[in-house]
């Protein structure tokens, strides 16, 4: 019998995660985003695992700026839509592609909103998707190029994976998330609970992603733009989805 991938999540910069997935059979490594160097060698070496494949999420500095110092033996992948504002790509890629990372089949999934040019990646033998500065834990990325409608379509696509599916995003932003949407879905028994389960793992000093898609549909505000507890919070009770995402989404970059 295989053994299961392992996912390891690197805490880099301020508040920026890298994840590497390993598969225990081959030996194979992947890393997705590259915020900094060193702490992603050090955890390679502390494990004596040796990198082939970086995923690459999208453009901004806080996910790429460490590829240099990582890149040597390794192949870079990323969204051909982007290879003019990526470091140098040795596979670039489309929505709805699906690439062979030694044993891994990696599903390329159009991940638009924060950037025009942003994808995550599916990796179902490993039960994860990493979905950079898209779908995050318990929020969504700011929309710097795209628009409201491009967030929707994208965590459309992303909420429709197993709901068993791990959530890997790009930074520890859960407790601020909790915050905002406690304002508004304060009643939400699940939320609470979870707001609650974060404080404590960020007390003890541990990352709160991965999360299960479950508990994002059950608790994350942008992806239960139908609640009606929400729509009334907003006063938008009889908006289309995408106009209450779009509301949300000003009123956390006010909050």
């Amino acid at each position: 019998m295989p053994r299961t991938p392992e996912i390891v999540t690197i805490p880099c910069r301020a508040d920026n995660y890298a994840f590497l997935v390993h598969d225990p059979a081959s030996g194979h490594v992947v890393l997705i985003d590259a915020p900094e160097a060193a702490p992603i060698t050090a955890e390679l070496d502390a494990r004596g695992w040796r990198l082939a494949d970086i995923l690459v999420t999208h453009h901004h500095d806080d996910h790429v700026a460490g590829l240099p110092g990582l890149r040597a033996g390794a192949r870079v992948i990323g969204a051909a839509a982007d290879a003019h504002r990526l470091p140098p790509l040795d596979l670039a890629v489309r929505p709805g592609d699906t690439i062979a990372c030694g044993p891994f089949g990696v599903q390329v999934i159009g991940a638009p909103g924060h950037t025009l040019g942003h994808v995550a990646y599916h990796i179902p033998q490993a039960g994860a998707v990493f979905t950079g500065d898209s779908l995050m834990s318990l929020g969504c990325g700011r929309l710097f190029e795209g628009t409201a409608a491009d967030m929707a379509d994208t965590l459309a696509r992303l909420a429709a994976l197993p709901p068993e599916t791990l959530v890997c995003s790009g930074h520890e932003y859960t407790l601020g998330n909790a915050r905002f949407a406690l304002d508004v879905d304060p009643d939400n028994v699940a939320l609470k609970a979870r707001a609650v389960r974060a404080q404590a793992q960020r007390d003890a000093g541990a990352p709160t992603v991965p999360v299960a898609l479950s508990e994002e549909l059950a608790t994350n505000p942008f992806l239960r733009t139908d609640d009606a507890r929400i729509r009334a919070a907003l006063g938008l009770a009889d908006a289309p989805p995408v106009a209450v995402l779009a509301e949300l989404r000003a009123r956390k970059d006010r909050f």
